[in-house]
């Protein structure tokens, strides 16, 4: 590993302790605690923290303050006032594991993060309403950040359609399940809507609660739907090439459940019959060795070559949108997040 990537896990990792001290504040167990220790199941399961972690270097940069030398909760505006951006950054992971307890749901998955998914731990009403009570969560914890009022409602505002975005995007998801032909360019759409705009709003939100211009926060949220695309072809990637325990899932559970990636779309089109890549239709029956057979023939068409050059093509699109922060430390860890964002191996 080298020094620069062993320099920007320790980042996320100095963050993601910030994040994780603060949810029992901000989510504490309380009554009805059936509810609760569900809401806070999934969050207390682990994660890497990365989309709070942009929001809170974007903000770092933006003010060209010193790496984790100011105070989250009373974090300075770029006209001298204060924001508490620790809340913001809390609002973004909540939206998240809400999305992740939903489609866990929708894909009746046994596992996330290396435990059973909430709807197996509790049950399925438990898991609708956990995920539910996240989603609205995330929109107290934003308006809460004591930010301008019209910056705070522009942020909400951003949120708010992210997380309709988000639903246009699993739907289209679902859908391309059911078609045989899907286009890399509807791929990439559904990419973007399902899991980048989550990564655009947390590059833009702190700029716009901090104070700074739309282009700032425009460039941003480039920056963040570039990089989610990325990150999205990435993870279709892993789930065929990482072992499951490191995974925290059945490796190549999107190959058996038919799910269309950047992968799969450039096999069929040199030819590949990916729809009988593997012999079964259920993750809990498929092999190893099946997995490993069909990686083979992904590897052999150059699909998944194609894959991991598209996603460095998104990366480094993405770092130029970078260029409206200020030249400092928290820019530089900006950018080799988005490196780490494709070169992640879990």
């Amino acid at each position: 590993m080298s020094g620069r990537h062993q320099q920007v896990e320790a980042a996320i990792l100095a963050r993601r302790e910030r994040v994780n001290e603060a949810l029992p504040e901000e989510l504490p167990v309380t009554r009805p605690e059936h509810l609760y220790e569900a809401t806070r199941y999934l969050l207390d399961a682990g994660g890497k923290r990365l989309r709070p972690t942009v929001l809170l270097l974007v903000a770092e940069s933006l003010l060209d303050v010193e790496p984790l030398s100011e105070n989250y909760r009373d974090f300075p505006t770029l006209d001298d006032g204060r924001a508490d951006v620790l809340s913001a950054a809390i609002a973004i992971e909540v939206i998240q594991t809400f999305t992740l307890i939903h489609d866990d749901i929708m894909d009746d998955d046994d596992l996330r993060r290396g435990v059973p998914a909430v709807h197996k731990e509790y049950d399925l009403s438990t898991a609708i309403l956990a995920g539910d009570t996240l989603y609205s969560k995330a929109f107290e914890f934003l308006l809460g950040t004591g930010a301008a009022p019209e910056r705070t409602v522009e942020a909400n505002k951003r949120l708010a359609t992210t997380c309709t975005r988000i639903c246009e995007g699993q739907s289209l998801d679902i859908e391309f399940e059911q078609r045989e032909a899907v286009t890399p360019e509807e791929y990439l759409e559904m990419v973007e809507l399902k899991t980048a705009v989550l990564y655009g709003a947390a590059a833009s939100i702190p700029a716009t609660l901090l104070g700074a211009d739309e282009e700032t926060a425009t460039a941003l949220y480039n920056h963040g739907l570039d990089v989610g695309r990325a990150f999205q072809i990435q993870d279709d990637l892993l789930d065929l090439t990482t072992p499951s325990e490191k995974l925290g899932k059945q490796r190549g559970s999107d190959l058996v459940e038919n799910k269309q990636t950047l992968v799969t779309l450039h096999a069929r089109q040199q030819g590949v019959d990916v729809a009988n890549l593997v012999d079964t239709d259920s993750v809990e029956d498929v092999s190893e060795a099946e997995i490993d057979d069909a990686v083979a023939r992904l590897r052999e068409a150059g699909s998944i070559e194609y894959a991991e050059d598209r996603a460095q093509e998104l990366v480094q699109s993405g770092k130029e949108n970078l260029e409206v922060l200020p030249d400092n430390e928290a820019r530089e860890l900006l950018d080799g997040i988005a490196n780490y964002l494709v070169e992640r191996e879990y």
